[in-house]
């Protein structure tokens, strides 16, 4: 029986910090599904269907790794997966008391999925697509944050809500 995780989250967008997560979850699986949230809460600033067209991208040369997404309860699309396990990432300590809610509400939910929590590199623990998207909107150098493809990404998505607000004026 092959090992399947889910990785789900808003990817809004995916960072270095995310890459490391899911080969280091390629590591102990045989196969790694990427799944993007469809969480309007969040205001994404990309939408699903780009979220998922960087994420193919970026994990194009990773064998056993998947990309998809869901809306609804994360359990239901680790179920339709064939997959018993969830990993989720912790950066600091301040992600563990939602991480922490989150994996005992679907352990409440679903008993017979377990979750399981992985640190990236020290040189990505830092990281988080907020932080990227606001440095980058003050012109910051995102280099070594994401792929260059989302770096470009981002700048064209800046320019053009940048141009869209120019108009307004």
């Amino acid at each position: 029986m092959k090992k399947i995780v889910v990785y789900p989250g808003s990817f809004d967008p995916i960072t270095y910090g995310h890459l490391d997560i899911i080969k280091r979850a390629l590591k102990i699986s045989d196969r790694v599904i990427v799944a993007v949230a469809h969480n309007t809460d969040k205001r994404p600033f990309f939408s699903v269907k780009e979220r998922v067209s960087m994420l193919k991208k970026a994990v194009k040369g990773l064998k056993g790794v998947e990309v998809g997404d869901f809306d609804g309860l994360v359990i239901k699309y680790v179920r339709k997966k064939g997959a018993r396990v969830v990993i989720r990432g912790l950066r600091m300590i301040s992600d563990f008391e939602y991480e922490f809610q989150m994996a005992l509400t679907n352990r409440k939910l679903a008993n017979d999925i377990e979750t399981i929590f992985m640190m990236p590199s020290e040189s990505y623990s830092y990281l988080s697509s907020k932080l990227i998207k606001e440095a980058a909107s003050f012109g910051a150098n995102i280099k070594g944050f994401v792929p260059r493809f989302v770096e470009q990404a981002i700048k064209e998505k800046l320019s053009r809500v940048k141009l869209a607000f120019d108009r307004k004026d």
